[in-house]
Formats: C-alpha cells, sequence, structure tokens
C-alpha cells in the first residue's frame, strides 16, 4: 500500500502522549511501504519520529494563538510525501488492517476519491503491545467496550494530492474544517466514499486539557468562531452522511438510502443557490 499517514500530534505528554503512540505505531503496521510524518514541534515530536523512524517536519505554520495550521499542514504534506496518496489522521486514531483493504481496493479502481468514516471510541489506558493477534484483540475490546461515535465525528481523510485545492488557513483540532473538506471534495467532484462499514477505525478516549478552554473551547472558543468565518458562506454543516458512494463487503456501491439521497439533492440544490448568490 503506497500510502502517506501525516499527522500533526500534540505533546507526548501524559495520556495523550501514550495514546499517540499507539495511533502511529498502527499507522506503521499498515504496510512496510506506508509513509509517516510527523507535523510540528510540539513536546516530543521529534523524539518519537527518531526513535520510531519516522520522517518529521518541525516547521508548521501557526494562527495568532499557536495552533497549526490546515491549508500549511496539508500542502507541506503533499509536498513531501513520498507517494501521491495522502492520508490526514487526528493523532489518537488507531488504523487497523481492514483499513490497508479498503485504501487498496478503492486506489485500483478510482484516481478522484475522498475516503472518510465513522469511528468508534474505546478507553485505552495504556500502551498497546503490538504482539501477534494485537488487531484482532482491540476488534474485540470494540465489540465489548467501544461505543459508534455519530457521524459528524470525522477523524481521517484518504485522498490523492491536489484533492482540494486552496484551503483556508483553519486552525487544526477545532470545529468546521473537516466538514468543510467534505464539502469542497463533493464541489470539486469527487467520490467521497464512506467505508465505515468495512473500516474500524478506534478513537482513543481523551481529555482536553491540551486546550485552555477544555472541550467547550474546541467548539465555542475564539479560534472556533474564527475557523467559521474562514469557511465562509457555504449551505450547511456535512458529515460522512454526505458520502456519495459507500464501500460494503460486497464492494463500492452508490449511496442510494433515502436519507443519503436526501442530503446529495439538498447539496446540489443549495450549492447551485450559493453560487449564484456569491
Amino acid at each position: 500500500m503506497k500510502l502517506t499517514v501525516f499527522t500533526a500530534p500534540k505533546p507526548f505528554e501524559g495520556h495523550v502522549g501514550v495514546i499517540q503512540r499507539n495511533a502511529i505505531r498502527s499507522w506503521q503496521l499498515l504496510d512496510r511501504d506506508c509513509e509517516v510524518i510527523l507535523f510540528g514541534n510540539e513536546a516530543g515530536t521529534a523524539e518519537v519520529a527518531r526513535e520510531l523512524s519516522l520522517r518529521h517536519v518541525p516547521d508548521v505554520a501557526r494562527n495568532e494563538y499557536g495552533t497549526p495550521r490546515l491549508d500549511d499542514l496539508f500542502a507541506q504534506a503533499e509536498q513531501q510525501s513520498q507517494h501521491s496518496l495522502l492520508c490526514y489522521a487526528n493523532s489518537d486514531i488507531i488504523l487497523l488492517h481492514d483499513f490497508s483493504r479498503a485504501v487498496d481496493g478503492l486506489a485500483t479502481r478510482l484516481s478522484k476519491f475522498v475516503m472518510i468514516g465513522r469511528r468508534f471510541d474505546l478507553d485505552v489506558e495504556g500502551p498497546l503491545s503490538f504482539a501477534a493477534g494485537w488487531d484482532d484483540q482491540l476488534r474485540r475490546d470494540v465489540q465489548q467496550r467501544g461505543q459508534r461515535h455519530s457521524p459528524q465525528g470525522i477523524d481521517y481523510f484518504v485522498f490523492p494530492r491536489g484533492a482540494f485545492g486552496e484551503i483556508p488557513p483553519f486552525a487544526i483540532g477545532r470545529t468546521v474544517w473537516d466538514h468543510w473538506l467534505i464539502y469542497r471534495a463533493l464541489c470539486r467532484g469527487h467520490r467521497v466514499v464512506d467505508a465505515s462499514g468495512v473500516v474500524k477505525a478506534v478513537h482513543q478516549n481523551h481529555d482536553y486539557a491540551h486546550h485552555g478552554e477544555g472541550r467547550a473551547g474546541i467548539w465555542d472558543g475564539a479560534e472556533a468562531q474564527q475557523n467559521r468565518e474562514l469557511a465562509g458562506r457555504w449551505p450547511r454543516v456535512y458529515d460522512v452522511r454526505d458520502a456519495n458512494w459507500v464501500l460494503t463487503r460486497f464492494g463500492l456501491m452508490p449511496a442510494l438510502t433515502p436519507m443519503r439521497i436526501y442530503r446529495r439533492l439538498a447539496h446540489w440544490l443549495l450549492c447551485g443557490m450559493w453560487s449564484r448568490e456569491s
């Protein structure tokens, strides 16, 4: 699987440091050809990159609050990646072997797509061993203790280089930017593929001590408001249910449930109205 996975980690401190290591190790194990790039100079990032033999790009543009900017992150990832197929993943997301199969299947069939999916939330307190069978054990843990997150949580994007074009300088880890990427991909004519049915992405639960205002600040703070302003006038909040294709165990299929058709029609109508008014 010729894929570059990239992220901008939080400081590798305490519990967050543990779960970020779990996530990054899982990416390394996706395939021997999988490249992983860590961006930013948060505490511990350079050391983890050296320890795990990962690429590290320390300099990322930041907003006035010191938060890394999405536009520079994606631009640098596209410029520096070894592969033309990329994946942005939040640094607390564990990806299992079903992710590799899904990406390989789509990449052999499509050249213009964006793969997204829902996640499962799971309490993971310590480091994973990644011994033989770790993938199956984690699946059992998710089955027994995990909670399926709402469709509005989007924690990974798989896309070809140049998929989104110009991206506003969103603050990473704040609201809106992930929904905007779905909207942008649809407007640019990509097949947006919901892989939730075959990919079990695992979000390791954590607190929000890394943000000075806590969890509320991520959705309602000054940076969140700034992200909304940067998104501009766009029809509505987009999420996994707006995918126009779904990946199932039977293969890739058009998204034809009544709810998905309704959301697609609303996208076409509202985008047309928005374009005429702008």
